[in-house]
């Protein structure tokens, strides 16, 4: 089963300074259909003008990873915590027992882009906890390259507390990516820029989501090239 969530379906909330688009149902949006994806709870497509952000608030039993695809993001927190993260870089919450953390765009004059994503932990009750780690982002081309897992995945990735593993690809045009499908999991396809086309069949644009089930084989295709987001859950 392919379920495709079109970006125009999306709920958009614009504050001025924020522009947000749900792909699950947060905050004021609730849809039945998008609460929860295995144990994906939260994609928020965000637009942060320059200067602005979100202050110091709490999270607690969430795992929250965040990819920055434009400007600067200033992370801070209760356990000490400062870093700036942008494109190639990935950070990782682990809000466990309790944590506070403020969200800023430190640019003057440039928007921040980013996805922010919660899931929710195998284990509860862990102490909370943050890294950033970086990829190769001139080394997506035609491949799944892992950014964030549980699994023994090489390379240096975020940790997240959930049997699960985030990829980021740029397939080339005409060059068919594929993922097997492990019997029982889950796939959540998002697409960052450009069109693919899953099988043959399914065909998504800029934005939208694929949320896919019982379906072992991909074949994921673009004609003119893109770049895509992969998510491989229980």
């Amino acid at each position: 089963m392919i379920n495709i969530q079109r970006a125009i379906e999306r709920y958009s909330a614009d504050h001025g300074w924020l522009k947000s688009n749900f792909s699950f149902s947060f905050a004021d949006y609730y849809d039945e259909k998008y609460l929860q994806f295995g144990p994906m709870r939260v994609l928020n497509d965000d637009s942060i003008a320059a200067t602005e952000g979100f202050g110091m608030h709490p999270h607690r039993e969430m795992e929250i990873v965040t990819v920055v695809l434009n400007g600067v993001l200033e992370h801070k927190d209760s356990l000490g915590n400062r870093a700036e993260t942008t494109w190639g870089g990935i950070q990782r919450m682990s809000a466990g027992t309790g944590v506070f953390h403020s969200e800023y765009n430190i640019s003057k004059d440039e928007q921040l882009d980013l996805l922010q994503m919660w899931f929710l932990p195998s284990v509860k009750g862990i102490s909370p906890s943050y890294e950033t780690t970086e990829f190769d982002t001139e080394g997506l081309a035609d491949t799944l390259v892992p950014i964030a897992s549980s699994n023994g995945v090489e390379g240096k990735i975020a940790h997240v507390h959930q049997d699960m593993t985030i990829y980021l690809s740029a397939p080339s045009a005409g060059k068919p990516l594929a993922f097997t499908q492990g019997a029982g999991r889950k796939v959540f396809l998002f697409v960052l820029e450009g069109e693919v086309s899953v099988n043959g069949e399914a065909k998504l644009g800029r934005r939208d989501a694929a949320r896919i089930e019982n379906v072992p084989e991909l074949s994921i295709l673009s004609e003119k090239g893109a770049r895509i987001m992969l998510i491989d859950l229980p």
